[in-house]
This record gives C-alpha cells, structure tokens and sequence, in this order.
C-alpha cells in the first residue's frame, strides 16, 4: 500500500512537472513568435529606410537644410515620402535632423498636402540611446515606443550620405504598434496548428504515461505472482524433504537405538558411516555454485531424489549465470528436473539416474538434464500445452512443464531438444545465448 502511494505521488509530480514545462515551453514560443515577428518588420523597415535614403537627391536636400521652408522641393520630397509610406504601411515616413547626441527633429514628414499640424523642426521622441547611434552615423532600430498621441509605435532609421559618407540626414519610419499586433496575431494564428499540436501533445504523453504506469503495474503482479508460484513451489518441496528427513532421522536414531540396546557397535558405527556420506553429498552440492537461486533448486532437487531413493549428480560451471533471469532460470530448471524425478521413478530403484549440467561459454548457456526412465514416444507433442505423457490424476494439472518452458526459451531467442532415442534414457537440452 505504501509502495503504490509513494507511485502515484511520483507520477502525479511528474505529470505536473510536464504539464509545468510544456506549458513554459508554449509561452516562451510564443513570446519568442511575437518577439521574431517584430524583430523581422523592424529589418524589414530598416531596409526600407535605406532603400529611401539612397534614392534622396543629396545636393537638393543640402540646399533645403540651407534655408528650411515649404518650397517645392519640400512638397515633391513629402509627397514621395507619403507615397512610400502608404506603400509601406507605415505610420509615419519622414526625414530626420541630428545634430546632437540627444534630440532628433524632423523635417520632412510624409503626409498629404492637406494634412496639416507637423512643422519642420519639430522635435520627435526617438530616444536617447537611438539619436547617439544615429549621431555616431549608425542605423537604429527602437523598441514599442509608447506615444499618447500618436499611439505607440516601432521606429527605424537609416542615414543619407553624400560623396563623402557624412551623414547629412536620416529617414525615420514609425510602425504602429497596431500594425505590429495584427501581423503578430496573424502569424500567431497561422502557426495555430503548432500550439495545438504541443496541447495534444500533453495529452498524449500524461496519456500515455498513465498508460504505461497501469501496465507496469499488471507486469509487475504478473511477473511477482509468477515468481512466488515458483519459489512457492521449490518451499514447498524443502518442507516436504525436510519432514522427510526429519521422519528418517527419527527412524535413524530408532536403529542406532536398537543395535547398541542389542550390544552390537560395529554394525552401529558401520550405519553411521552410511548416514555420514548422505550428509557429505548434501553439502557438497552448494560449492562452487555462484548463483544462490540456482545453488538453492538444486539442493531442494537433490533432497527430492534422495527422497526417492534417485542416484542425483550434477556439475556447474563457475558461472553467475545472470544473462537470464534467476526467476527464468530457476522454472526452466525446476520443470526439466521435476520430469526427469516423474520418469526416473518408474524404473526399480537401483535404475534410477539423474545427470544435471550447467555450463557455459563465450556464446551460450547450455543446461542439460539426463534421466533414465521410459522413452518419450510422441517427441514432437510435448512441448504444446495440456500434453503430457504421465497418467491423469484428480486434482492435478499436467502438461504445463515444457510448454512453460518452452516459452521462456523463445523469450531469450534459445533453443530447445529432447533426445529419447537412447533405450531407457532421456536428455533434455536448453540453450541460451548470451
């Protein structure tokens, strides 16, 4: 319970945080959209401006400064200026005096004839740092300005030079902010497609997320009930060895009991001898074993066959084993030996053979598990599920060994065989590459 609460606020944090970031990231594209837009009309303008400033008859506009009046080439200078004004879209177009670091003064504003309330000289509200660049002989380009009455504009200018490249003037352009905000909005809106494109995207991916997480969890149980049936199992089996031996031991102490009451030592020492070598394989098994699932299943499986009375030898390599999962390992092993102790208890006992090989090398794991034991005879069916070759029993369900077997091996791309040509003998072999 506290495992899957702790789950959930994690994935409610990082659901947030996506949520968080995403969203960041759409307001900044679309700060960074509406800052490009702007950027771009300035440019834009500003090439305009110099497209402008070329074309102005420098010596004309010498002699206008000269003596600055309403002559005629005042009015053909502010018609051409209205004319690329309306052209442009501008809000205002018009020639600039700087003759100081500070204030700029227009001159010529290009407006219609019959617009009146501009004089040449009035002052403009291009600021401060703009007028130094354009003193310097600089172009410029200013930010929003905001204008009670005209209403905020962008402003740009661009110098006009004569032969010697002195500045003699500038043509100013005004933006309105108006003008600004509908191409934004219109860029904005083509590019509609994109933030809401980032919104599914959002709902996709929690989607998604949440998706993941649900299926993470059923694998999870899956994965966690497979492996408590497993180990379940193999418990299950020590406990029932264990009470076996338990049984035994008594059994054993009742004979050790009975041969000294009788004043027999010798065939005493003689059964002790024999229980001391039974005791000798069982710890024997764990060496040289590194992997603990596997050093485990085997001494649960070698008790088994004692139980049955099951001549059980086995080597190892020494190796982890861990290119496999230990829960993959431990089923494929279990079944494979769990069959051959079903088949080897139907021969006599002094017939019964168990030879279990785990090896390894720099391509593969081979694990080989030999039985005596009746021949299989229909090879080709034991690996399809519910097929068996032992008899039906109330209650039980065979013919799931193999077949679970068999699914694990295609799972790591392996390969399984079974070989009952041999009379009485039957080998088992599973490969896995590494």
């Amino acid at each position: 319970m506290y495992k899957t609460r702790k789950l959930k606020l994690i994935l409610l944090l990082s659901t947030i945080l996506l949520i968080s970031f995403t969203s960041l990231n759409i307001f900044t594209s679309y700060i960074k959209m509406k800052k490009t837009v702007e950027e771009s009309i300035a440019n834009q303008s500003l090439e305009a401006a110099k497209s402008i400033a070329s074309s102005i008859d420098v010596e004309a506009y010498k002699q206008f400064l000269d003596d600055p009046e309403k002559n005629d080439y005042y009015w053909r200078l502010r018609h051409y200026l209205n004319d690329a004004r309306i052209k442009l879209g501008a809000l205002f177009v018009y020639t600039l005096e700087i003759d100081n670091p500070k204030v700029s003064r227009a001159m010529i504003m290009g407006l219609p004839a019959e617009f009146e309330g501009f004089d040449i000289g009035m002052e403009c509200t291009v600021p401060e740092i703009q007028v130094q660049s354009a003193y310097k002989g600089e172009t410029y380009v200013t930010g929003v300005i905001p204008d009670p009455v005209h209403g905020s504009y962008l402003s740009v200018g661009a110098p006009v030079k004569d032969e010697a490249g002195e500045s003699i003037a500038y043509i100013g352009i005004d933006i309105s902010a108006d003008t600004l905000n509908g191409i934004k909005g219109k860029v904005i809106k083509d590019n509609l497609f994109i933030f809401i494109f980032n919104g599914a995207f959002i709902l996709i991916v929690i989607g998604s997320v949440f998706f993941l997480q649900r299926w993470y969890q059923k694998e999870v149980t899956k994965e966690v009930g497979a492996t408590e049936d497993t180990y379940q199992a193999e418990i299950q089996t020590l406990i029932t060895s264990v009470s076996s031996l338990r049984h035994d031991f008594t059994n054993h102490i009742q004979v050790l009991h009975g041969f000294l009451q009788l004043d027999k030592p010798d065939q005493a020492k003689q059964y002790l001898y024999s229980l001391s070598k039974e005791v000798q394989a069982i710890r024997s098994l764990k060496l040289n074993i590194d992997n603990p699932g596997l050093s485990i299943l085997l001494q649960t499986k070698k008790l088994t066959a004692q139980n049955h009375n099951i001549d059980m030898d086995f080597s190892v390599s020494h190796d982890a084993f861990n290119k496999i999962k230990t829960t993959d390992l431990i089923k494929i092993l279990s079944n494979l030996i769990d069959n051959a102790i079903d088949a080897a208890n139907e021969l006599p006992e002094e017939q019964r053979k168990i030879n279990i090989c785990c090896k390894v090398d720099d391509t593969q794991y081979e694990f080989k598990v030999t039985n005596t034991g009746p021949n299989i005879v229909e090879e080709g069916q034991i690996f399809k599920q519910g097929f068996s070759t032992k008899k039906p029993e109330n209650g039980k369900i065979r013919g799931q060994g193999l077949f679970i077997v068999n699914e694990i091996v295609n799972k790591y791309d392996g390969q399984i065989s079974i070989d009952s040509s041999k009379h009485l003998e039957t080998t088992a072999i599973v490969t896995i590459p590494i």
